[in-house]
């Protein structure tokens, strides 16, 4: 029998004449129950006797359904919006009475927008420092993570004024040297004028604390000597110490760089940096500011009244832009040799020779010994070779494995410059006269012999019959059809070409093979990038940890995720694809 069943039968028994107490012992509850179940049925009858809902008829602190469902919108339409900030918007809309942040998260929560999480420690036992004016302290650092859509990837220098949380640089560098973080800084002195004190950490673009030379003083340092500014340091391994601006990149990155693809180049992604920032400074409320805007906090000082001091930046720095106007044209750069789109041509830049004797560049490992230690050198490097002058005389010439990626970074940031026409390196051969040929046999581990020393050729022609075609710029490997099979940065100089064993004069020019798209699977990396044939691609976080497919032909490279067509990017390099080995079968395949 069902509830309300042996309720009746209680109520019948007792009508009966059968005494409440039996009635209760059979049952198995208090006599006020059989009691109380007498007097529903004799005022509602059968139904007097179901269960009944114990909810209170009206709840007068529950929140309305329709400001629920503004509260749900709000935060659907910003899910990086929270509690506090929902509050604000609600009261800034003019609802009235306004909810209160915990009723706020309780909302969210019951309609699954956020996940509870471990209660933390109440806001009030926390201990916030901060200047008591703008302009006393910049807290000053360094972000990166601004993707390019070349596959190279940005830094931002930024700093923050400790009192108002205003960003006073966002400034977008290819890379992050001494000179780029100060001429950010000198930026932002000529703008907002000079603060008492920063505080950075300790890079080495801004301290020599730590480096492996002897301690001296950075440009950085000179900066803030010459303007007075007193320079703080961090405690090592203390990111919180710099904790404002810290706090500001991670709103950055969930904000704007987090879901936003890669930036054409540098400009570009200034500008959209830019156009963000004016937001955050001066529309943007700041929980930390009781919901206050920063700019309502930030009194700048820039350079106005006669008797304050300019400031003070050294004479190779010259971070002010020039009067607008037009620009003069460029004078193209000397190129010895032709090249595709995107690269760039030869350069040069000093350095010395380490104690060691190995100067490393860009990865790139040039020995010396050391003897050789504490000399200047000369570099000639383009994407085939590097050119190494001790004196104005040639040293030695090796392949060189600098990409075109990298030689516009050194031309950016790294001392370099373009190197103009050289009389000791002539360009190409305007016809087959000056060309030489030869035959040779690939050994086994894919060398041949030229003019007493060894070039590798590669493994794939091992012990095949073939004809190398030199001109002092390159080096074309023939088959017997005279098909071009390959091409590789000539080792010897023109002259010494025709000094070979069983040189001749070059025949027609080679036979260029079928064009065939070659296609290699990578899997994107966290950042959303990937290599292929020395060519770095970014896609976006959106396909981290994703397996796609590069279809590369002479000119461009299709990347597919499936079936799908992602994107089409230009092919800027000339490399093969890699060849490794697999090392669950021990066979070599495409990768």
């Amino acid at each position: 029998m069902s509830v309300v069943e042996q309720r009746y039968h209680a109520v019948m028994e007792v009508a009966a004449g059968v005494p409440v107490t039996q009635v209760a012992a059979r049952y198995g509850v208090s006599r006020q129950s059989v009691h109380s179940w007498v007097r529903k049925y004799e005022q509602s009858g059968l139904p007097g006797l179901a269960d009944r809902s114990h909810r209170p008829v009206s709840c007068p602190h529950r929140i309305a359904a329709e400001v629920e469902a503004v509260v749900c919108e709000l935060r659907r339409g910003h899910p990086g919006w929270g509690p506090r900030r929902l509050v604000h918007e609600l009261e800034r809309r003019g609802l009235v009475p306004v909810p209160s942040r915990a009723t706020v998260y309780r909302v969210l929560v019951h309609n699954g927008l956020v996940e509870p999480g471990v209660r933390k420690r109440r806001r009030s036992d926390y201990r916030r420092w901060e200047r008591s004016a703008a302009m006393e302290l910049w807290q000053m650092d360094i972000v990166g993570g601004v993707l390019l859509a070349d596959g190279g990837e940005c830094k931002v220098v930024t700093g923050i004024d400790d009192h108002s949380r205003f960003v006073v640089m966002a400034k977008v560098v290819q890379r992050a040297t001494a000179r780029a973080v100060c001429l950010a800084f000198g930026e932002a002195l000529v703008r907002f004028g000079v603060p008492e004190e920063v505080l950075t950490d300790n890079g080495k673009q801004f301290t020599a604390r730590f480096g492996s030379g002897k301690p001296g003083e950075t440009m950085f340092d000179r900066i803030c000597r010459e303007n007075g500014i007193a320079h703080r340091l961090t405690r090592p391994q203390s990111p919180t110490t710099t904790g404002k601006v810290e706090r500001f990149h991670q709103t950055l990155r969930r904000e704007l760089l987090d879901g936003h693809d890669p930036f054409a180049d540098v400009v570009a992604a200034q500008a959209v940096v830019d156009a963000w920032l004016e937001d955050y400074n001066r529309m943007r409320p700041h929980q930390a500011l009781d919901m206050a805007v920063p700019a309502s906090r930030f009194v700048p000082k820039p350079r106005p009244e006669q008797d304050a001091l300019p400031v003070v930046l050294p004479a190779r720095l010259d971070p002010v832009p020039a009067a607008a106007g037009p620009e003069p044209a460029a004078e193209p750069l000397a190129r010895a040799w032709p090249m595709a789109e995107g690269e760039v041509g030869a350069i040069e830049l000093e350095r010395v020779v380490p104690a060691s004797g190995n100067l490393s560049l860009r990865g790139q490992q040039i020995w010396f010994g050391p003897a050789l230690a504490g000399i200047t050198v000369t570099l000639r490097i383009d994407v085939n070779r590097l050119h190494v002058l001790i004196g104005g005389g040639r040293h030695k010439t090796l392949p060189s494995k600098l990409s075109g990626r990298d030689l516009k970074a050194l031309l950016a940031g790294g001392g370099a410059r373009p190197a103009g026409p050289w009389a000791d390196d002539p360009g190409p051969a305007q016809d087959t006269g000056g060309a030489v040929e030869v035959d040779r046999t690939v050994n086994a581990v894919g060398y041949v012999g030229l003019g007493g020393d060894k070039v590798l050729i590669g493994w794939p022609f091992a012990g095949q019959r073939v004809t190398l075609r030199l001109d002092g710029r390159v080096l074309q490997v023939l088959d017997e059809r005279r098909v071009l099979k390959a091409t590789l940065p000539s080792p010897l100089l023109a002259s010494a070409c025709w000094r070979l064993r069983g040189a001749r004069p070059a025949g027609p020019p080679p036979q260029l093979p079928p064009p065939a798209e070659q296609v290699a699977e990578r899997t994107v990396n966290s950042v959303g990038g990937f290599m292929v044939a020395g060519q770095r691609i970014q896609l976006g976080r959106g396909y981290a940890h994703q397996v796609i497919t590069a279809h590369l032909s002479q000119d461009v490279i299709r990347v597919f995720h499936g079936q799908e067509l992602i994107t089409t990017v230009p092919r800027v390099t000339r490399k093969e694809v890699v060849v490794r080995k697999s090392g669950e079968h021990n066979r070599r395949k495409i990768v």
